[in-house]
């Protein structure tokens, strides 16, 4: 793939390594995935996020948490249903969740995508830890290659996509492009899903902004315009059907965590830093 070819989000690596590293301390991942590079992004954030999680009650390494267990959940549904699942990770970074799942079940195919200089770091800690593991595919979103990620599965069998902590980079027209090509690519397949975290604006907590000072170094140290394009659940769904799904469920994590009888209107906007979208076509 040429320099020209490669999208202008080559940048939203770097946030990678800072997420990988969290997800580490977190002791959901390995080791070879936590990278110098992401601990000393989290050891410069690391005061500013205990702050917001003593004064605010939340964080970017609370949100973290968050997407990575209802996504890590919701997938784990999905292969109950479909063993013979495949799964598509865009933009897969440091994330330990293809090494896990491809670990705990044996009969899916699942296969990580990133841009090259990621994609070379990611296959090169795989490779130590197993070296059955597939190779990262390498592709840019933007362009016609993209096209050549759904062709590595078979159409008979169902197929996920799956994104985590990408979307609320891209501009609104991005964003759709980038939708409606994962559902014009997979319409063939037997079933398709595509899972993916969102960060809608903060408008109903009052602290938010607070919490997203937080990122603010993460942002101008990886050159990333992180941007919210949703206030309602309506919104969203929308905004997908447009795209090409027919079904399109988000899930707020007030109403996925709650453990007890309270009733909320889920289609209020509430108050949550990341919702979880699982659309179906």
């Amino acid at each position: 793939m040429s320099n020209q070819q490669l999208s202008k989000h080559r940048h939203i690596s770097f946030t990678a390594h800072y997420t990988g590293y969290i997800w580490y301390q977190m002791g959901i991942s390995h080791p070879l995935f936590a990278t110098s590079k992401g601990k000393t992004l989290a050891m410069i954030a690391h005061p500013i996020e205990s702050w917001g999680e003593k004064y605010v009650g939340g964080s970017m390494r609370t949100t973290l948490k968050q997407r990575h267990t209802m996504l890590d959940e919701r997938l784990a549904e999905l292969i109950e249903q479909s063993p013979n699942l495949q799964v598509l990770e865009i933009a897969a970074g440091l994330s330990p969740r293809g090494w896990w799942f491809r670990q705990h079940y044996p009969l899916i195919d699942y296969r990580e995508l990133d841009l090259p200089g990621m994609a070379k770091t990611k296959q090169a800690a795989l490779k130590q830890i197993d070296h059955k593991s597939p190779d990262v595919l390498s592709v840019d979103l933007f362009t016609a290659d993209f096209k050549k990620a759904f062709e590595v599965f078979d159409p008979q069998r169902p197929l996920v996509v799956i994104s985590e902590g990408l979307i609320n980079y891209f501009t609104k027209e991005l964003l759709q492009q980038l939708i409606q090509s994962i559902a014009h690519y997979g319409q063939d397949f037997n079933s398709l899903h595509y899972l993916t975290d969102l960060y809608p604006e903060p408008v109903k907590n009052k602290l938010a902004k607070v919490i997203w000072n937080s990122s603010k170094l993460l942002k101008v140290m990886s050159r990333s315009a992180f941007t919210f394009h949703f206030v309602t659940p309506e919104q969203v769904r929308n905004f997908i059907y447009q795209a090409g799904f027919q079904k399109v469920d988000v899930i707020q994590p007030r109403v996925y965590f709650n453990t007890d009888s309270t009733e909320y209107n889920t289609e209020e906007h509430l108050g949550d830093l990341v919702w979880m979208i699982d659309a179906q076509r």
